[in-house]
């Protein structure tokens, strides 16, 4: 990989830099990885693919068209995980009815007055999207700040399970992804971003956010080299929920 998505927003200077100063190396794959799919719902990604600025007139937080491109990714890695038995865990938001516990959520958005879209719509803006439905043998995780570990169960289903490392995917880049990649590195966790089951909806953030994740904190790599891996795993690893009594819809909570 001599192109890199992010190249077109560095000066040379910038090249020099990561060059010389030994960033951006390749770290070791993970022994016993998990599959985690950050927050890609109907907030994030709207009913249907439409573009972005037309899909931020319902839903504010909306990607676009880019979610929708990465969702045939998630589809691929969701597959194989579960066929091999690998954990497959999904985040998501989740909020009181009357919304005060949005906290430092309504501080920086000029929209957060507005009624909430469940109100005229039939979708929940935190149901994960239909396409990629958590099964009854993975797992979900409800959270209320950007990372998946902030304030929830995350670690210590990871420790149960007896994972060593994380292929992160879901939205947004420069939030959620990038916030639960720092937490995971600051455990020690071996993580991939897995670079086209990622997405933004802003192009610069989701490039830049892919850099400087890649050159500290995780290997940024393309899908079809994490299938590569995945292929290599020996099947039946962990032990997962056995997923009876749970509904497709929802998992395990």
């Amino acid at each position: 990989m001599t192109e890199r998505i992010w190249d077109k927003y560095l000066t040379e200077r910038d090249k020099q830099v990561f060059a010389a100063s030994g960033f951006g190396a390749m770290a070791d794959w993970g022994k016993r990885p998990a599959l985690i799919i950050i927050d890609v719902n109907y907030a994030f990604c709207d009913e249907e693919p439409k573009p972005i600025l037309e899909s931020i007139k319902k839903w504010r937080t909306s990607c676009g068209e880019d979610a929708w491109e990465a969702i045939p990714v998630l589809q691929k890695l969701i597959g194989v995980c579960r066929a091999k038995g690998i954990p497959v865990i999904y985040t998501t938001g989740i909020r009181r009815a009357d919304n005060w516990d949005s906290g430092s959520w309504s501080w920086k958005s000029s929209r957060r007055g507005e009624t909430p879209v469940a109100e005229v719509s039939n979708r929940d803006g935190n149901d994960i999207v239909d396409e990629i439905a958590p099964g009854p043998s993975d797992i979900v995780v409800r959270k209320q700040k950007p990372s998946g570990f902030a304030g929830t169960p995350l670690q210590s289903y990871l420790q149960l399970l007896g994972c060593d490392s994380l292929l992160v995917t879901g939205t947004t880049t420069s939030g959620c992804v990038r916030a639960t990649v720092l937490d995971a590195f600051s455990q020690n966790f071996r993580l991939t971003v897995v670079e086209d089951g990622c997405f933004d909806r802003s192009q610069a953030s989701h490039a830049i956010n892919l850099c400087d994740m890649h050159a500290k904190y995780a290997n940024v790599r393309p899908s079809g080299e994490v299938l590569d891996y995945l292929a290599t795993l020996d099947d039946g690893m962990f032990d997962l929920p056995s997923g009876n009594g749970m509904t497709t819809r929802m998992a395990a909570e």
